[in-house]
């Protein structure tokens, strides 16, 4: 009897967090990056999300909590996505450098490599760059059939055939100052009308 619809996603989901779970036990066991006894920084969010949201380096509250986008970034995000009728649970974030390193210069380039993996497993349908690290991070590490994508906030571009590219400015850089703030929104509020015209699974 041939699988139903339901039963293949449900394989394909089991696959996608059998596959981060040993991404974090690799990363977690991983001594390239001088972090002595601090812990990775990990992605958190459905493991099948449409969208990755993107981040260069942890700030303190992500160290110490070890989670991507834990605190006053991740709280605004939240609200983001209550006003723009995105549901949290499409949404993965990520970090370029997971390890806490005092000088991310220090972050070894095959644990940045990872990322690809990671990327691999969750197979979005948007890669959402906050900041131009970010943005020249994602663009070094040559996705297959990829293209270059630019620092143009708010225009939706191509990354592979089937992932699509955002590119707004670093979150954190924008919780404070009134006009950074305000182009962070401008740009990000593009995300919101992309995600509405996702066709219904």
């Amino acid at each position: 009897m041939p699988a139903t619809d339901d039963e293949i996603r449900e394989k394909y989901l089991e696959r996608a967090i059998r596959e981060l779970n040993t991404l974090t036990r690799e990363l977690q066991a991983c001594e390239r990056c001088p972090r002595g006894q601090l812990m990775p920084v990990l992605g958190s969010g459905h493991p099948q999300a449409d969208i990755v949201l993107l981040k260069y380096a942890p700030m303190p509250p992500e160290i110490e909590e070890g989670v991507a986008f834990f605190g006053r970034s991740g709280t605004a995000l939240m609200k983001a996505f209550k006003r723009l009728a995105i549901d949290p649970l499409a949404v993965y974030g990520t970090l370029c450098v997971k390890c806490p390193v005092p000088d991310t210069t220090l972050a070894d380039p095959g644990c940045i490599g990872r990322l690809g993996e990671e990327l691999a497993i969750v197979q979005p349908k948007m890669v959402v760059m906050m900041g131009e690290d970010a943005l020249q991070t994602l663009n070094e590490l040559q996705l297959p059939l990829c293209d270059e994508v630019h620092a143009l906030p708010g225009e939706v571009q191509h990354l592979t055939p089937s992932i699509e590219a955002l590119y707004v400015p670093n979150i954190d850089e924008a919780l404070d100052e009134e006009s950074a703030k305000r182009a962070f929104w401008s740009a990000f509020r593009v995300l919101g009308e992309w995600y509405a015209d996702l066709p219904p699974y």
